[in-house]
C-alpha cells in the first residue's frame, strides 16, 4: 500500500495535499486497491462549496459505487477534468494525475483531525 508521508488521510480513505490555501484532495492507493477498476466519475462544478465529511461525488468501478467525501471544507476551485473521460487514471495514479479536486480551504484547523502517513497506514493495516 503506497502512503505518500507529505499528505493527511482521512479514515473516509482520501488524500489532502496542501499548498498554501488550496488543499488538493484525491482517493487513496488503498481505496483504488479496494474498489477495483474504476469505470465512472461523477465531481461537482468548479464554485460549489463541500463540507468536510459530506459527499461530494460518486466513483463507480466493477465492483462497487461508493460517495467520495470531504476530508476539509471549502470552496472548489479546480475539478481534474481529463477523470471524467479517463477515470481509471485514479487506478494507476492515485497520488499525482489521479487527484478530484482543490479546494480553498474554509477552515485550515479541519487539517488537525486527519491522520498522517503512519496514522493512516495502522488504520489500514
Amino acid at each position: 500500500m503506497n502512503v505518500p508521508g507529505e499528505l493527511k488521510y482521512a479514515q473516509s480513505d482520501e488524500w489532502v495535499r496542501l499548498e498554501g490555501d488550496i488543499a488538493t484532495i484525491g482517493v487513496t492507493d488503498y481505496a483504488q486497491h479496494e474498489l477495483g477498476e474504476v469505470v465512472y466519475l461523477e465531481l461537482p462544478e468548479s464554485g460549489t462549496n463541500v463540507t468536510q465529511g459530506a459527499a461530494f461525488g460518486v466513483v463507480e468501478s466493477v465492483k462497487a459505487v461508493s460517495d467520495i467525501n470531504a476530508p476539509v471544507s471549502g470552496e472548489i476551485v479546480e475539478i481534474n477534468a481529463p477523470l471524467t473521460d479517463e477515470p481509471a487514471i485514479i487506478n494507476e495514479s492515485p497520488y499525482e494525475n489521479g487527484w478530484l479536486i482543490k479546494v480553498r480551504l474554509s477552515d485550515p484547523s479541519q487539517l488537525d483531525a486527519l491522520m498522517d502517513a503512519d496514522a493512516y497506514t495502522r488504520y489500514r493495516a
